[in-house]
């Protein structure tokens, strides 16, 4: 084993503290700090495009939970081994707060969530989800630091300037392995993917919101490119990770799922811009009540106001509103 080796970005040598009988541990405090902004990002968007200030917090109920298993499910079947493989423990894949949680699943089980969020309210989908898109990425820039605290998901070796030191790590105890000077015992420097993704989700964060605001991209549009635009990013980055993954014809699950996703993600965006004429600002859906003959211009169906726009408290129509679609997005 390499006992020292020098690197411009060290990693954390603990990722557990105790307080009492209490385990808190950095990977669930990245996770939760990631939320925490991720949500008000979104309902301050939310606001801006006239939405009910409280519903992003209602949706929240709804998305988190069912995106934390969401993405815990995805990781399990994708990497099933450790549970169910030979020598594995079937009861660990109930231990969210040790890692092991997949994108793809937390964005599909928390878009269901949302979906839900929605119906019950009776709000459209689309235009909730263009406004969390870039808190999204801010949330998983934020929690993509708890792999850095637990040593995990890097990258090939390198002596790169920006190189990462990791340290052998004991998952149980949640700190690296010390040697007989107790001294943490180090393995090599490694690229740090965990910060190329965080970077690149600020980074689609930003693009996002300057694109919306340039270009008024219909309902839908700013989601749609956050999936495209993350998948692009996240099939590098996975091409440079070592750690142990399953592969189809050479390549890494997680590669052949960006890659299907991006497509289908590229095609729901080029779609968007041509089936929908415009952004307006209508956020309701039609009621089982009124004309299912009544539509906006996104294809989606209108507001029970005929189209008028819904104000910030949702409670009345503000048809005079003269207002740059997306002018007041942060």
């Amino acid at each position: 084993m390499i006992t020292s080796l020098p690197a411009v970005l060290p990693s954390p040598t603990v990722a557990v503290w105790h307080l009492g009988p209490l385990p808190v541990r950095a990977y669930a405090l990245c996770i939760v700090a990631g939320i925490v902004l991720g949500v008000l990002i979104a309902e301050r968007r939310w606001r801006a495009r006239g939405g009910r200030p409280d519903f992003v917090l209602d949706v929240a109920v709804w998305a988190v939970p069912l995106g934390v298993v969401g993405a815990r499910v995805y990781h399990v079947i994708t990497s099933p081994q450790a549970y169910f493989g030979a020598g594995g423990d079937p009861v660990r894949a109930l231990y969210v707060w040790e890692g092991g949680l997949g994108i793809w699943g937390a964005i599909a089980g928390g878009a269901v969530g949302a979906w839900i969020a929605c119906r019950r309210a009776g709000y459209r989908f689309l235009p909730l989800a263009d406004a969390m898109a870039p808190g999204l990425l801010v949330a998983q820039a934020l929690g993509r630091w708890g792999n850095w605290f637990n040593n995990e998901l890097f990258g090939r070796a390198t002596d790169v300037p920006w190189a990462l030191t990791i340290h052998d790590w004991d998952e149980a105890a949640g700190r690296a392995v010390l040697d007989a000077d107790g001294d943490p015992v180090v393995t090599g420097t490694y690229h740090p993917t965990f910060l190329y993704e965080s970077l690149w989700c600020l980074l689609v964060a930003l693009v996002i919101v300057l694109a919306d605001r340039r270009w008024q991209l219909r309902h839908g549009q700013s989601f749609f490119a956050y999936v495209a635009l993350y998948c692009l990013g996240r099939s590098v980055f996975e091409a440079l990770r070592i750690d142990e993954a399953n592969l189809v014809l050479g390549l890494r699950v997680n590669q052949w799922v960006a890659a299907i996703v991006f497509v289908a993600a590229l095609i729901a965006f080029i779609r968007s811009r041509r089936v929908n004429a415009g952004r307006d600002e209508v956020l309701e859906r039609v009621h089982s009540s009124e004309s299912p003959t009544a539509t906006t211009p996104d294809g989606d169906p209108g507001s029970p106001s005929g189209g008028q726009t819904v104000t910030a408290a949702g409670d009345r129509p503000s048809p005079d509103r003269d207002e740059r679609p997306g002018a007041q997005d942060s």
